[in-house]
């Protein structure tokens, strides 16, 4: 007998980094284990294509500019919001405080793309 498979639903996570000085050098020290999970998580179809830092405004000033990272963004297939919660509770970014745990939001999504 074949097994049902939970309706996955799409969800957006955006999560603003701290702002304080130091912040960006949290990110940078577990971003390698972020991107390694991040992968993996990609190859079993949670993350989906659209993924990636935030930048501040100043990093499209000019098409030299150097490319400051003050957050993620994510848009992810899961079956609810608490799968969504314990996902982004688990990675590095939330346990190194790079991620601000006040500011970070998840909320379904949809979209006419195909993702």
């Amino acid at each position: 007998m074949a097994t049902e498979q939970p309706t996955l639903h799409l969800f957006v996570i955006w999560a603003p980094d701290y702002t304080d000085e130091d912040a960006i050098n949290r990110r940078l020290a577990v971003r390698s284990e972020h991107l390694r999970v991040a992968k993996l998580n990609e190859e079993e179809g949670y993350v989906t294509a659209v993924n990636g830092p935030l930048l501040s405004p100043e990093s499209i000033a000019a098409p030299d500019a150097p490319k400051k990272m003050v957050g993620s963004m994510l848009v992810v297939r899961a079956a609810s919001i608490e799968e969504v919660r314990a996902k982004v509770e688990s990675d590095v970014y939330w346990t190194g405080n790079v991620w601000d745990k006040e500011k970070l939001v998840i909320a379904p999504f949809i979209t006419k793309a195909i993702l």
